[in-house]
């Protein structure tokens, strides 16, 4: 679903597409111009077939895939950069193409390796049918950030490879730290990342309005957001120039906290939803990872 309107005209209602719409024409040109349509486009992120089919056919332009949902569902733990992760990465990145009518985007930690390595997991996802990729630059298992002038060597590598494929550079300055570095430290990352090629900065973890708005006004290339529940809604980061709008691990968070809830209340014979359920919220990032195996302090 790509919402539709310049920022000065955020309020208006998001333009669904079809399911379908987009299977004629090259998906990778479809999703390089969703990022530069009248509204931002709002991206949800899929773990499995089932969940991206179902997303495309209730009229999303397009789909991305979260690195916690597909790991965990693996039951494996995310951001370790295991080679596992990159297997069923790549696997669910080829079922996907078989399936989807849409573009759809893949989110490849920090992908798994080297320069050789990275580029080519970027040219077999690619070949597979995906329009894009995220690649962070934070380390396997909380050791920190990759240095900028490594990170760009990825960013160029994938590029030299598959150069039309939409390179989300993702920056985790913000990303599960208490103190954040200023913006400045970002957005000189962001600059490195770009020049290298990247197509796209994302930068998860920021919140704040003034903050959005300034790495809008400062990133000469689309932005992406992480969906905050409860600080952010679409119009509002519409209205602040963000143009493209994830929803990360959420959904399958929150399809986590539905499943449980609904079990209780087959348990005591009352409706889903009810009080059966209350106790049931949407699990955070490390109560997941705690689920599929891994301590409660990963980076993510």
């Amino acid at each position: 679903m790509s919402t539709s309107g310049p920022a000065s005209a955020a309020s208006r209602e998001p333009a669904f597409r079809e399911p379908g719409t987009c299977a004629s024409v090259s998906h990778t040109s479809v999703f390089h111009a969703l990022h530069h349509a009248d509204g931002p486009l709002l991206l949800p992120n899929a773990w499995d077939v089932a969940s991206a089919v179902a997303l495309a056919g209730a009229g999303y332009a397009a789909i991305g895939t979260t690195s916690l949902g597909v790991a965990a569902a693996h039951g494996l733990p995310d951001g370790q950069g295991l080679a596992e992760v990159g297997d069923a990465t790549l696997a669910l990145a080829r079922r996907l193409g078989e399936r989807l009518p849409c573009p759809y985007t893949v989110d490849i930690e920090g992908g798994f390796g080297g320069a050789e390595r990275v580029a080519g997991l970027a040219a077999e996802v690619a070949a597979a049918g995906a329009a894009g990729i995220n690649l962070e630059d934070g380390l396997p298992g909380g050791g920190g950030l990759q240095v900028p002038s490594c990170q760009a060597e990825l960013i160029r590598a994938v590029k030299e490879r598959v150069p039309g494929l939409f390179l989300n550079a993702r920056i985790d300055t913000h990303w599960l730290v208490d103190t954040p570095p200023p913006l400045s430290v970002t957005l000189a990352r962001a600059e490195t990342y770009l020049a290298a090629g990247a197509d796209g900065i994302f930068v998860p973890g920021v919140v704040a309005d003034e903050d959005v708005s300034a790495l809008v006004a400062a990133v000469p290339a689309p932005l992406n957001i992480l969906f905050a529940p409860g600080r952010h809604t679409v119009s509002r980061l519409a209205e602040l120039g963000v143009r493209r709008i994830s929803t990360g691990s959420f959904l399958f968070r929150t399809a986590l906290g539905a499943t449980l809830a609904a079990a209780e209340s087959v348990r005591t014979g009352q409706e889903p939803g009810g009080a059966a359920g209350a106790g049931y919220g949407v699990p955070g990032y490390a109560e997941v990872q705690r689920l599929a195996g891994e301590g409660s302090g990963d980076r993510r």
